[in-house]
């Protein structure tokens, strides 16, 4: 248990969601109220980059009032970035660079706040610091949109897009509905997910009833087969009068080509999509001669913080606190989780895992979640989401626009001559 009284790092990673900011309020607040064992919290600006480059931000000068605020404010305060540090034996200098900084500010905690390539970043940093002689208690705050995150019951972020893209899709279907005898009577809506169909999933809570909107769903975890998805989506416009479907970004085929497939690579080396809505609608025109629309959820199924789930509100914040919890009670290598209680109305606590067991594991969806015929959502599926979406948890307000808080991010003085290039 770290004794001395140390300072501690927080950042932000990966593609940032409606409620991540709660989760840095939790970790930030919480330590604020652990005065005994942590003095300051600094930021990393844009995330682990801002430790590599020493661009730290003092959040003890935010006002108690600000930080609250971040509750209720979407993205990454402090910036976030799409920066995976390679392994130790491939660049050991990075992870010297990280401690080296540490050591110039007294950082003796690290809270990590992102998905499996954050977790595996956090538990590397520990196991480096150990050996390094400058031990640094490292925590993991979990975060995706995806809900991949395996261990947790869900990831903070998750329950905000899945409500998102089920009041969209919702809605949406109202539209093509009402306009589908003398004009669109397909609609495709894309939605994030490279290999895990969660959010895709989510749309499907949207049909209550036969016939209601989404009709279709496409999921990474299931081969697109085009004759059988086209042979539905005729079937839906003949007995509804039009098709709305909902399609991840990860859709592929058998031999794993995803249907949206680039050609290139993002910063993380994955396959960079190029969108699958339009490849998808335009292969129904071609083949059925439907007039389509087609839609993109993209970054605003992310950031929609005016309509995020009270629960996914309330979890995020969870998370940040009980990471601040877990390091000054002398907890090492270990992320907070999600346990959902098995009663009849839901109920949640939290646990923990280690980072070890969380690093670099993709948590797909459950194949009862899935329909037999591939393209919809079970029972069992509808039971474990629904829960997540619950409640409203609305920003404040003024002249009809939502209030964000916007921080001051005031730079901590660098203390180191050598710079580090990224």
């Amino acid at each position: 248990m770290t004794q001395k009284k140390r300072n501690a790092f927080y950042a932000q990673s990966g593609g940032v969601t409606s409620v991540i900011n709660a989760s840095a309020c939790g970790v930030i607040e919480t330590a604020r109220q652990h005065k005994k064992f942590i003095n300051k919290v600094y930021a990393g600006r844009n995330g682990i980059i801002g430790a590599l480059t020493e661009d730290l931000i003092d959040t003890s000068k935010e006002s108690k009032k600000d930080i609250a605020a971040l509750k209720y404010t979407p993205s990454g305060a402090f910036g976030s970035c799409r920066y995976k540090l390679k392994s130790i034996e491939e660049n050991r200098a990075e992870y010297e660079r990280l401690i080296e900084v540490f050591k110039a500010h007294d950082i003796g905690y690290f809270f990590y706040n992102g998905g499996g390539d954050s977790m595996d970043t956090a538990h590397k940093v520990s196991q480096l610091s150990e050996t390094m002689g400058y031990p640094i208690t490292c925590i993991g705050i979990p975060k995706t949109v995806d809900n991949d995150l395996p261990i947790t019951d869900n990831c903070p972020g998750f329950g905000s897009v899945a409500k998102y893209v089920a009041v969209s899709i919702r809605e949406a279907g109202f539209d093509v509905a009402s306009m589908a005898k003398t004009s669109t009577k397909v609609f495709v809506m894309e939605v994030m997910g490279r290999h895990a169909g969660w959010i895709a999933a989510a749309g499907g809570l949207a049909a209550e009833s036969e016939g209601d909107a989404p009709h279709i769903i496409l999921f990474p975890e299931i081969a697109f087969n085009k004759e059988k998805f086209l042979k539905k989506v005729d079937r839906c416009v003949k007995k509804f009068g039009y098709c709305a479907i909902v399609v991840s970004e990860g859709a592929a085929y058998k031999d794993g080509t995803f249907l949206a497939d680039a050609g290139t690579t993002d910063a993380f080396g994955h396959k960079q999509l190029g969108g699958v809505a339009p490849v998808v609608a335009q292969m129904v025109k071609d083949e059925l001669g439907y007039k389509y629309h087609w839609a993109v959820a993209d970054y605003l199924q992310r950031a929609a913080r005016h309509i995020a789930s009270e629960t996914d509100v309330e979890q995020a914040y969870a998370m940040g606190k009980a990471a601040v919890e877990l390091a000054v009670s002398g907890k090492n290598a270990v992320m907070p989780t999600i346990v959902r209680k098995n009663t009849k109305t839901y109920k949640w606590t939290i646990g923990e895992a280690s980072l070890s067991k969380v690093a670099n594991v993709e948590k797909m969806m459950p194949r009862n979640y899935i329909s037999r015929d591939g393209m919809h959502i079970t029972q069992a599926c509808r039971d474990y989401m629904q829960p997540l979406i619950k409640g409203e948890s609305y920003p404040p307000y003024k002249n009809g626009l939502p209030q964000y808080v916007t921080l001051k991010n005031e730079a901590v003085k660098k203390k180191l001559k050598k710079k580090f290039d990224i």
